[in-house]
C-alpha cells in the first residue's frame, strides 16, 4: 500500500505540476496579449496625444499672436500719448514766449473779475444813490393827504 500511495502521490504531483505549468503558460500568453494590446492601444493613445498637442500648440500660437498685437497697440498708444504731450508742451512754451496768457491765467483772472464784480454790486446796493443838488431842489416833497 505504501507503493500505491507513492504512485498516487507522484500522480498528484505530476498533475499539480502540469496545472502549474499550464497556468504559467496562460499567464505568459496573457502577458504577451497585454503587451500586444498595449502596443496597439499605446500607438492610438500616442497619436491622440500628438493630435491634442498640435491643437494646443496652434491655439497657443494664436493667443500669443493676439497678445503681441495688443502689446504693440498698447506700445503705440503709449508712444502716441508721449508724442502728444511733447507737442503740447512745446506749443505751450511757444505761446508763453509770445506773451499769450495760459488757460490757467485766464481762469484766475476771470475768477478775480467775478469776485470784484460781486463786491462792487454789494457796495452799490448797500449805499443809496446820491442825488445831485439840482435834482434835490427840483423835487418837492409830497405831503400825504388825508
Amino acid at each position: 500500500m505504501a507503493k500505491k500511495q507513492t504512485e498516487t502521490q507522484v500522480g498528484f504531483d505530476i498533475h499539480l505540476a502540469n496545472k502549474v505549468r499550464e497556468s504559467a503558460h496562460q499567464i505568459w500568453d496573457a502577458g504577451l496579449g497585454a503587451f500586444a494590446k498595449a502596443q496597439v492601444e499605446g500607438n492610438k493613445v500616442f497619436e491622440a496625444l500628438v493630435s491634442e498637442g498640435e491643437a494646443l500648440k496652434a491655439k497657443t500660437r494664436k493667443n500669443v499672436a493676439g497678445l503681441r498685437v495688443s502689446e504693440m497697440a498698447n506700445k503705440a498708444t503709449g508712444t502716441w500719448d508721449k508724442l502728444e504731450q511733447v507737442f503740447e508742451d512745446r506749443v505751450a512754451r511757444a505761446i508763453a514766449k509770445l506773451g499769450v496768457p495760459s488757460r490757467k491765467e485766464i481762469d484766475e483772472l476771470t475768477k478775480r473779475l467775478n469776485l470784484l464784480t460781486d463786491a462792487l454790486e454789494r457796495k452799490v446796493v448797500a449805499k443809496p444813490a446820491r442825488k445831485s443838488p439840482a435834482a434835490a431842489k427840483s423835487v418837492k416833497p409830497v405831503k400825504p393827504t388825508k
